[in-house]
């Protein structure tokens, strides 16, 4: 006989099973520090990538008054400026990201732990049945 509560509990461990299992799976293989350090390290790649992207384009936008000016500027303070514009952008982000992967560790880690619970339940169902 098929029981009710048994076939819910399947229904929702194959829908767990087809949506986010195998990405939280990915996730939990690490240890929080670890996965988290990791998402540090490709935003702060990316991140710089961003920034000289951004700050090429802000450099080509008016490129002839850069180079007009560029001889009259101070190029110390001109790189100094840069560089705390980048540490501070870098800062943020970084603070964000580490935000975001801590949720979402934290996120993947509940699931799993109440998919794992669910398969407990379940065996326990098919061993109070036999």
């Amino acid at each position: 006989m098929v029981r009710e509560e048994r076939v819910k509990l399947m229904t929702r461990m194959a829908a767990y099973e087809e949506g986010g299992h195998k990405k939280n799976k990915n996730i939990i293989c690490f240890f929080k520090s670890d996965y988290i350090s990791l998402q540090l390290l490709k935003a702060f790649i990316a991140n710089s990538i961003v920034f000289a992207i951004i700050f090429g384009l802000y450099i080509l936008y008016d490129f002839e008054l850069f180079m007009k000016e560029i001889y009259q500027m101070d190029l110390f303070q001109f790189v100094k400026s840069v560089l705390i514009i980048y540490v501070v952008f870098i800062l943020i982000f970084s603070v964000i990201t580490y935000i975001v992967s801590l949720y979402q560790y934290n996120r993947a880690l509940q699931s799993s732990k109440l998919y794992y619970s669910n398969l407990k339940k379940l065996s326990g169902m098919y061993g109070e049945e036999e």
